[in-house]
């Protein structure tokens, strides 16, 4: 087989920012950077992952793409599909004209044109599965999973996430290969309190949505706040375009409950660990399903307690440390329970969280999971041409 430096991977992705699947697929584009490959990435718009593919050595270009979302059921989303797939397949058939990659990699679902585009210039792909909503309408799970069948090989997530897939496609689900995501944590853990001052300091990382639960979290600061335990709650991101009239809705829940001097709300931040490492106890009280969690494993990663919700691929992701909490999704007062709970178990449960700090590098370090990608894409590679 040819030397890296003579092939070339066009990675495929939905969006700009910097989420979940963003961060991993900047340790995908690390993984073959570092391993000597040419690597190109193409978005349909700009935002912050761009700089960040850029200074990890990657070629970013913008090409429109159609995106599949709930709203494709609709006759009106179905038709801005329709009119996005026309662009995009034209504009994507003239980049891999131009580009000649020896290998597309599709970092979700939601784009199937790129897994078609592929196929038809007779290039081998690879989907990487993010998604996994167990509770979407069956139409739409069957609608993103089908293209999958198109794709030389697909990875997924987590073990929930071929579950999904499972409902669906039961022969799919069986090709699938589990790599849990490459996670990162922050430069140096700052180490947690070792003894408990009042106020309980409690961050939350994510999207605002209602999926996540944001609204539950700030309930429990509520219920706390009866029983006499002082709290601060740190809000860290923003919403979907559209989704505005959530974040108004939180501020508001904040106002009428009388929180103004303990919930902040910080907006989107690139660099989330100043923020976490200032905090005793991270949140993810999703209500809906959750493909993986890596919130929940950089809480780990950070040396901070965790408590999340006992749903989906969260179960898979906290799974084995002894310092996490599973509560029911959607319980404000389990929430809330926890919390407390933390607080009077708080004395004596530093080395269990430095060792759970530990295991989450084995698990889900840069090492381990851009060794497994590097490893899955060469073994589908043709040589160089």
């Amino acid at each position: 087989m040819a030397d890296s430096t003579d092939r070339t991977i066009l990675f495929a992705h939905p969006g700009a920012e910097l989420y979940g699947s963003d961060r991993v697929l900047l340790e995908s584009v690390s993984a073959l950077v570092d391993a000597g490959w040419k690597v190109a990435v193409t978005v349909p718009t700009s935002g912050p992952m761009v700089g960040e593919l850029r200074l990890r050595g990657a070629r970013v270009t913008l090409r429109p793409c159609p995106v599949l979302r709930k709203r494709v059921l609709r006759p009106v989303g179905a038709l801005e599909f329709l009119s996005d797939a026309v662009r995009g397949f034209a504009s994507g058939m003239r980049l891999l004209t131009g580009l000649k990659p020896d290998v597309v990699y599709v970092n979700t679902m939601t784009i199937p044109l790129w897994i078609l585009l592929a196929r038809l210039r007779r290039i081998p792909v690879i989907c990487h599965v993010h998604e996994g909503e167990s509770s979407a309408p069956r139409l739409l799970k069957s609608a993103l999973a089908l293209p999958l069948f198109f794709a030389t090989r697909v990875i997924a997530n987590s073990r929930f996430s071929v579950g999904v897939l499972a409902a669906s496609f039961p022969r799919l689900a069986r090709r699938a290969i589990v790599v849990h995501n490459g996670v990162l944590g922050p430069p140096a853990v700052t180490p947690s309190r070792q003894h408990f001052e009042s106020p309980l300091r409690i961050t939350y990382v994510g999207r605002l949505s209602p999926r996540k639960g944001v609204d539950v979290a700030i309930q429990s600061i509520a219920h706390l706040a009866t029983r006499g335990v002082e709290s601060r709650l740190d809000i860290v991101g923003d919403v979907f375009t559209g989704y505005e009239w959530y974040e108004q809705q939180l501020r508001d829940q904040v106002e009428s409950t009388g929180l103004g001097d303990r919930v902040t709300f910080h907006g989107f931040q690139s660099a989330i660990w100043p923020i976490v490492a200032a905090g005793d106890v991270v949140v993810v009280p999703s209500r809906g399903d959750e493909p993986f969690g890596d919130t929940a494993v950089e809480a780990v990663l950070s040396g901070r307690r965790l408590i999340a919700s006992a749903t989906s691929g969260l179960l898979e992701a906290t799974e084995g440390y002894r310092t996490a909490i599973t509560v029911v999704p959607g319980s404000a007062d389990a929430l809330a329970d926890a919390l407390q709970q933390t607080i009077e178990t708080w004395e004596g449960t530093s080395p269990q969280i430095e060792a759970d700090t530990e295991r989450a590098v084995a698990r889900h370090g840069s090492v381990v999971y851009r060794k497994r990608i590097v490893d899955l894409i060469d073994s589908i590679v043709t040589p160089a041409r």
